[in-house]
């Protein structure tokens, strides 16, 4: 019992009200930004040969939409490495990360659906 009228002060204070802590609310990571993210990283790793390259596009949490988008950049960024080098590769992937997923969500959602 004293625990319980303990615990209760301690979230209620001393008026006897709750408490609101000053914690900043959450913040969510918009769809393109986390587009922009979810294919950069995942074009690394297959650009890397890493060990989770061969993965399922839904295993990496992609949409079918974003698959698409990561194979094109994959491949681009596969040309490039060739070409000049692993880090024009790396700036390419951010490149066009970025302009696919913007194109991807201009009007605010994925073309086609969510699962797109």
């Amino acid at each position: 019992m004293c625990a319980s009228v303990a615990l209760l002060a301690v979230l209620t204070g001393c008026g006897g009200s709750p408490t609101h802590s000053a914690s900043p609310a959450s913040r969510t990571t918009p769809p393109r930004e986390l587009c922009e993210r979810l294919i950069s990283h995942w074009a690394r790793v297959v650009l890397d040969g890493g060990g989770q390259a061969g993965l399922d596009y839904q295993a990496m949490g992609l949409s079918g939409g974003q698959n698409e988008i990561l194979l094109d950049v994959t491949a681009a960024a596969r040309a490039e490495q060739k070409r000049q080098g692993a880090a024009a590769a790396r700036k390419l992937i951010d490149t066009l990360a970025a302009v696919r997923c913007a194109e991807r969500h201009r009007s605010g959602s994925p073309t086609g659906g969510p699962w797109q």
